[in-house]
């Protein structure tokens, strides 16, 4: 007797993993779908990611991110068959929805995923203006406070006028390293 309720049509599900085995379970379960051979029920399986610009000891670099940690999307006709094969995977805790019954996540918020997926260059929020009074909060001249006197979007970099040793100073910093005060 089945147990899942087969509409026919190809629908996006979100799986609960082990948070950290994200890219293992896509991983495995692309394996398991060509071995099994699934292809005409489950076709795509995707771990949403995104760019992320980070500051770290005053380099910049860019790191994937994901998206919603813990979760793996699978593209697929859920019948019996698909549904194990799925299950089954290993680190696979189960299919976002009501008991064994996965619910399909909605076409509009895998167009927004996509879209936040498909950011080639990670945008700059830069969240102060020009005369604005900043506190530097990582490199060389760290805890400094200062005002800022341009503003760069295109590279992420601000320019804060700084007091040293009793002179304005321009430095030039990247915008992860200055908070608004």
């Amino acid at each position: 007797m089945p147990k899942q309720i087969s509409t026919g049509e190809k629908r996006w599900y979100a799986l609960s993993t082990y948070s950290g085995h994200e890219d293992a379970v896509a991983f495995n379960l692309r394996q398991r779908i060509e071995s099994m051979g699934m292809e005409d029920k489950i076709f795509n399986v995707m771990v949403p990611k995104e760019k992320k610009i980070k500051v770290k000891s005053g380099k910049r670099s860019t790191v994937e991110e994901k998206i919603f940690p813990g979760y793996v999307l699978v593209e697929m006709v859920v019948t019996d068959d698909s549904w194990y094969v799925v299950r089954n995977t290993p680190n696979v805790t189960g299919f976002v929805g009501s008991g064994t019954i996965p619910t399909p996540v909605s076409d509009e918020e895998i167009k927004s995923i996509t879209k936040r997926m498909g950011t080639e260059e990670p945008k700059f929020k830069i969240e102060f203006a020009v005369d604005d009074l900043t506190r530097i909060v990582d490199g060389p001249f760290k805890d400094y406070e200062g005002k800022v006197s341009e503003i760069d979007e295109q590279k992420g970099k601000v320019r804060v006028m700084v007091n040293i040793f009793g002179r304005e100073t321009p430095v030039e910093l990247d915008f992860l390293q200055v908070k608004k005060v």
